[in-house]
């Protein structure tokens, strides 16, 4: 029996692409590894979103490569770098045995055979853009990611996902509500549903309209899971009937990602994004009206981003009061409009704006935390931290891996995929405490 061994980097979205591969070479009968000396076929998963993403998939390849020195292994990449830069990718390094992009992993056998004969495939058409394989999870068994669409229409002047995923495809509905029953029979109890843009979900489907409020309503109809999330949602698309929907659902976390990139009207329209700063500050009124809590994502140091226009992102922020809130300096991604934009912002500068508007969203998090102190949540039980001599996990209001963890006191030892109920007791900018009640 063949063993595999791969590494999945970047977003959720690229994990669950690898879960599914996984799933088909399982399915096979190849069994899994973690360690790439005792794998005979070596997978890594690319991201190539920003350029840090590109130098860490890049060094990973490398990595990887040193494995096949060891004896007979074969490397294939896939993903978003495998698909942007698939020529670059094959000559520039040899020893990878076969490359896929991220609309081919229907064609995972018809690559890995051709490789056994000698060859060097590389495929990176347009295929199958949802597969429907039995995944294998690489997150805990009580939680699990979901996509529900693939690609992206928004154009956004600074991003290079269009290049990369193509445009914005839905997953058929049945199929979505299908798989989360699947994950719940599995064990799985939360489901984050995700994709690069979830508000828009259904757009292409049926008679046009958005159905995210309508997949909500059925996927929290399945009996075994307890909690669903959605993330990534864009501020135009974010309808009443969507955050209703949030409100009224008592599975759903109150909980919205709404990445906004900035606050700047003139800035906005440089980033191709749709909606002003005055429907961007009535969607927050409408999720504050029903109690959701909101996470955001905010570039700085785009290009001719004035002082001016970076102090009123600041004032925003202040003013906002973001429960979480991450932000990035703008990278000059290749054939994006933006990396063509006269007015590039200085390094320094945009390092600097960094570290002010972080500083200032952690005293923002510090008080926001600190109102929870007193009140009483249920919570998702993650682990045991060796070092600090606790157990760890997070309520309805903390997305798994992005956001920070509630620190446990108990009087027993707590099992991961378990639920409690917990009293906050205490809190810092990211984390809290809570006191396990029942």
């Amino acid at each position: 029996m063949k063993k595999i061994g791969l590494i999945s980097l970047g977003c959720a979205k690229n994990r669950v692409d690898s879960e599914n591969m996984l799933g088909m070479l399982r399915q096979k009968g190849f069994e899994i590894v973690n360690d790439p000396a005792e794998a005979d076929v070596l997978f890594v998963n690319t991201c190539g979103f920003i350029e840090s993403a590109k130098e860490e998939s890049i060094e990973a390849i490398f990595e990887m490569a040193r494995y096949k020195k060891q004896g007979n292994k074969k490397l294939f990449v896939t993903g978003c770098l495998a698909q942007r830069y698939p020529d670059a990718l094959m000559s520039e390094i040899p020893e990878i045995d076969g490359l896929l992009g991220v609309a081919e992993y229907a064609r995972l056998f018809e690559m890995m055979e051709a490789a056994d004969q000698g060859k060097r495939p590389c495929y990176t058409a347009n295929g199958a853009r949802f597969l429907r394989a039995p995944r294998v999870l690489t997150t805990p068994g009580y939680s699990a990611y979901v996509k529900i669409s693939d690609g992206c229409d928004n154009r956004c002047t600074y991003c290079a996902i269009p290049l990369i995923r193509g445009g914005y495809a839905s997953r058929p509905f049945d199929d979505i509500v299908r798989e989360c029953r699947d994950l719940a029979d599995g064990g799985v109890t939360e489901i984050t549903l995700i994709a690069q843009d979830t508000s828009r979900y259904g757009c292409d489907l049926g008679d046009g309209h958005y159905q995210l409020p309508e997949l909500l309503e059925a996927v929290s109809a399945i009996e075994k899971l307890r909690w669903v999330r959605v993330l990534y949602c864009y501020p135009d698309s974010t309808e009443d009937r969507l955050l209703d929907a949030i409100q009224r659902l008592p599975k759903v976390a109150p909980y919205l990602d709404l990445p906004l990139q900035h606050i700047d009207d003139d800035l906005l329209r440089r980033m191709n994004r749709r909606g002003s700063a005055a429907w961007i500050k009535s969607r927050i009124a409408e999720c504050r009206k029903r109690g959701i809590l909101l996470r955001t994502t905010m570039i700085v140091g785009f290009p001719g981003e004035t002082d001016a226009q970076f102090q009123t992102l600041l004032d925003f922020v202040k003013e906002a009061r973001f429960e979480r809130l991450g932000a990035f300096t703008y990278s000059a991604e290749e054939g994006t409009p933006a990396a063509a934009m006269p007015d590039q912002v200085d390094e320094a500068v945009k390092n600097a704006r960094m570290d002010q508007l972080m500083m200032l969203q952690q005293a923002v998090s510090a008080e926001v935390n600190a109102a929870r102190v007193g009140t009483e949540c249920e919570v998702l039980v993650d682990g045991f931290d060796g070092e600090a001599g606790r157990f760890y996990g997070r309520s309805l209001l903390e997305a798994p891996e992005s956001d920070g963890c509630i620190w446990l006191s108990a009087g027993r030892d707590l099992t991961p995929g378990e639920y409690v109920n917990v009293k906050i007791t205490g809190a810092d900018a990211y984390d809290l405490e809570g006191e396990v009640i029942g």
